[in-house]
């Protein structure tokens, strides 16, 4: 949804701990932990109209936010 934060600890607040902790243990987490982010922040960019880019590009970008975070919930149940 337009404007929506999809920040990890807005979509797993029940994971908050687990992904500080992973963060600062996990080093795979951490990359894509910070690849997530760069994801995110360049779709919420779009949304605002900051930058534009054609909509093959943004449907990518979804897809690769989904993906990223998809691994990453996946570690964060292990780790729980």
């Amino acid at each position: 949804m337009f404007g929506e934060s999809h920040d990890l600890a807005t979509e797993f607040p029940e994971y908050k701990e687990q992904i500080h902790q992973l963060k600062m243990e996990d080093r795979h987490f951490s990359r894509l932990f910070d690849e997530y982010h760069e994801v995110d922040s360049q779709l919420h960019r779009i949304e605002q109209a900051i930058e534009v880019h054609a909509d093959d590009f943004v449907e990518g970008l979804k897809l690769r936010r989904l993906n990223i975070k998809d691994e990453l919930y996946g570690m964060l149940q292990q780790a729980a």
